[in-house]
């Protein structure tokens, strides 16, 4: 099968677990033997137009403006509108430029389209804007798809209620179970003996990390508690001003190091205003390490299997859940057991290759 993959982001060009997501994907389905091409924006002007890497072919294009964090590149719309080289297109995240060409393409081609779901709202953007986007050209990109892949049976209602009428799959997202584990070493970054807690993410105000240093400021004035904060972006010099020295800026890791860092912390915290199901829930599980998040309808009942929500932006509420999660025991396990039965990313392989070989 011959597979085009377009992407807005592509890791390592991009750290994130959406990126991640699109990396992972395409090297294990070129195992399996399929052709991928990846199609994405350039994100650094001393990459390749073109990239042989991990069995797939990587094909960037320059980027000529921003808008709301997504990149317009006419030189993608071009490749999209000439190519006719691929059995289907899976494109990812409605929300990007690059996937609405490509439902475009659809829509004038014959080529099947699949797009996954990676969550209905930016995170680099108010939430009012992406509800008129979801209303109008979101949905419209949504109905073009032959299916649209959904992380979870709540996330499926939601996109459903958009009216949406494409078929669609629930494939879990998932992590390698084998790589992130509670036994193993601990990473050398982390160098605190009381309890430690973990943001991972992109400074944005999407995920809200000004709330996790907050939280943890209070937590710490009565206990040796300390926040390693994994991730950059926009924020971080206002999150600098704002942080004491019970915060650590670790800047962005590289994804080898990260099973270490969190054996090396007691619970994550995420107090995101919007997701789809986060890869470093899932791999914060995986590693026994309980979660504290938002509460967000379509992952609340995945995070409370090994962890607490709480409502966006309730400051003193992660502070209080916080310190009672650091005097229990037995969540961690609950965490890791969910995503070894549930979660693993051979599984989404599989299922979502199975799907697209059918269209």
């Amino acid at each position: 099968m011959r597979i085009l993959r377009v992407a807005q982001k592509v890791y390592p060009d991009v750290k994130g677990g959406g990126a991640y997501h699109v990396h992972a994907m395409s090297r294990d389905q070129a195992a399996m033997g399929h052709d991928v091409t990846v199609l994405t924006v350039r994100q650094d002007k001393s990459l390749p137009h073109v990239e042989e890497r991990d069995g797939y072919t990587v094909v960037r294009h320059d980027p000529v403006m921003n808008l709301l964090g997504n990149e317009i590149s006419p030189g993608l719309a071009q490749y999209l509108a000439t190519t006719e080289d691929f059995d289907i297109i899976h494109a990812h995240s409605h929300l990007y430029f690059s996937t609405n060409l490509a439902a475009v393409k659809r829509f004038v081609g014959d080529i099947p389209l699949a797009i996954t779901n990676h969550g209905l709202y930016s995170q680099n953007a108010p939430e009012w804007v992406f509800r008129w986007y979801l209303k109008t050209l979101g949905r419209w990109t949504f109905n073009q798809a032959d299916v649209v892949f959904c992380y979870t049976d709540e996330d499926r209602e939601r996109v459903r209620e958009l009216g949406v009428s494409s078929r669609i799959e629930v494939v879990h997202n998932g992590v390698d179970t084998e790589r992130f584990t509670p036994d193993g070493p601990k990473s050398e970054l982390i160098d605190h003996d009381g309890p430690i807690v973990l943001f991972v993410g992109r400074l944005v105000e999407g995920k809200r990390p000004q709330d996790a240093i907050r939280a943890v400021s209070q937590l710490a004035e009565v206990s040796d508690v300390k926040l390693y904060v994994v991730g950059e972006g926009p924020m971080r010099s206002e999150l600098e001003r704002l942080a004491g020295e019970n915060v650590v800026f670790l800047g962005q890791v590289p994804y080898e190091e990260m099973p270490r860092i969190y054996r090396s912390g007691d619970v994550l915290l995420l107090p995101s205003r919007a997701e789809g199901l986060p890869r470093t829930v899932l791999e914060a599980f995986a590693s026994s390490i309980p979660v504290v998040s938002s509460y967000l309808d379509h992952t609340a009942p995945i995070v409370q299997k090994g962890g607490y929500t709480v409502k966006v932006g309730n400051v003193e509420k992660y502070r209080s859940v916080l310190e009672d999660i650091l005097d229990s025991k037995g969540l961690g396990q609950s965490g890791r057991d969910l995503v070894v039965n549930r979660f693993r990313w051979q599984n989404t392989a599989v299922r979502t290759t199975d799907v697209l070989t059918n269209l």
